[in-house]
């Protein structure tokens, strides 16, 4: 992964806070760019997750990690003038300023698009908000929770007539975070044509929403409203489902008729083959019950571990239900250095990056999450700022 990185150079001023603006920037500074994470004095709250008090005592939550490393952190409080006399001189050397607050938050700090685009015509400016920058609910408070419930996520998650489940994770805020690192990009390669900045816009609720254009499509298009089908895949084929094992549970994802016959064949029911009850796709859901007797009925014979490696290599895709925990050891993860370890006061640790790979100049994570304030001295150094000058900072509660 030697060489340049596509974004060494760029300059982010970064001012979001929690989950999704956090893990977009944390995506461009992996891949080189210079992000300089803008807390309050006394740091965001996501450095205090209560998952564990040694970490959160530390203001190093692991959450908090899991998104910062690679970046500077610089404190301000932000209500003081000279903050904002740093921020603009800051911005007219930027290439990109990132926040999430609400709609309006930095206009009333002097520090929207509009003051800083007059200091910096070329900044791109990404806005990551619940609803948008427009519209009459732009004002309302998002929380990713909010959001699975708001997008349709919700409605179509868990199990037929139980209650509506959200995801095991904060899938809303990051795939906002992805979305927005997708925008800067975009906006950033648009500048080397235009050389001009723009706005940036993005809305989480949007966001879910591209995410889900093949739910919205079978409403738009067909009218087909979603509902909770469980384990069972979008296809809707009747082994594309979970299934029960000896010692626990197997994820098929059988979906073609070569599939079908793979594992009946693996299982020792070739002889299900010749059913005509399940002789097709339609016939095979509509008896969803037979085939899960057959292939429960056969699947009980070994371990869920025993059975995802024989049926993989027969031709039947599956896994068993695997922790974090354990996918972070699978042999395919570490063949492919997929989490980095990066030297930290408290030991090396390990963390997710980017999901793919380059022949060169690919994302690497060089240093740890930052300590609160660790960078300020020397941002606003080479901002120009004397050692007097940082003092009075100091001494008047600016940083």
């Amino acid at each position: 992964m030697s060489g340049t990185r596509p974004f060494e150079g760029v300059r982010i001023l970064d001012f979001t806070q929690v989950l999704a603006g956090p893990f977009a920037s944390y995506q461009l500074a992996l891949l080189g760019a210079d992000v300089v994470k803008v807390e309050r004095r006394e740091g965001e709250d996501m450095r205090r997750t209560p998952l564990s008090r040694e970490w959160a005592e530390r203001g190093m939550a692991s959450a908090w990690q899991a998104v910062n490393g690679n970046k500077r952190s610089l404190t301000l409080d932000l209500q003081k003038p000279e903050a904002r006399e740093i921020i603009h001189c800051l911005a007219a050397e930027a290439d990109v300023v990132m926040e999430n607050f609400r709609p309006g938050v930095m206009d009333r700090l002097g520090l929207g698009y509009e003051a800083l685009s007059d200091i910096n015509p070329r900044l791109i400016f990404c806005s990551v908000s619940a609803f948008g920058q427009t519209g009459p609910d732009r004002l309302e408070a998002g929380y990713d929770g909010r959001i699975q419930a708001m997008s349709g996520i919700m409605a179509m998650t868990g199990h037929p007539g139980g209650d509506p489940l959200r995801a095991g994770f904060a899938v809303c805020d990051q795939l906002s975070g992805m979305t927005a690192a997708f925008a800067v990009a975009s906006a950033l390669f648009q500048r080397t044509h235009t050389g001009r900045g723009q706005r940036l816009d993005v809305s989480m609720l949007e966001s879910t929403l591209a995410f889900l254009g093949g739910q919205v499509a079978d409403w738009t298009v067909a009218g087909h409203r979603q509902r909770p089908w469980g384990n069972q895949a979008v296809s809707r084929k009747a082994t594309a489902n979970l299934f029960r094992a000896r010692d626990g549970h197997l994820l098929l994802a059988v979906n073609t008729d070569k599939q079908y016959a793979s594992l009946m064949q693996a299982i020792g029911r070739a002889d299900a083959l010749e059913e005509p009850r399940l002789a097709d796709w339609f016939l095979r859901l509509e008896n969803a019950a037979l085939l899960r007797e057959v292939i429960e009925g056969a699947l009980a014979a070994a371990d869920a571990a025993d059975w995802e490696e024989r049926l993989n290599a027969a031709g039947a895709p599956c896994a068993r239900i695997w922790r974090v925990d354990e996918v972070i050891d699978h042999r395919q993860i570490r063949a492919r250095d997929a989490l980095q370890e990066v030297e930290t006061p408290w030991g090396r640790l390990r963390f997710a990056t980017t999901g793919f790979r380059m022949a060169h100049g690919g994302a690497r994570l060089d240093r740890p999450a930052p300590a609160l304030g660790a960078d300020t001295e020397a941002v606003l150094a080479a901002a120009g700022y004397d050692a007097a000058r940082i003092a009075a900072f100091r001494e008047a509660g600016v940083i």
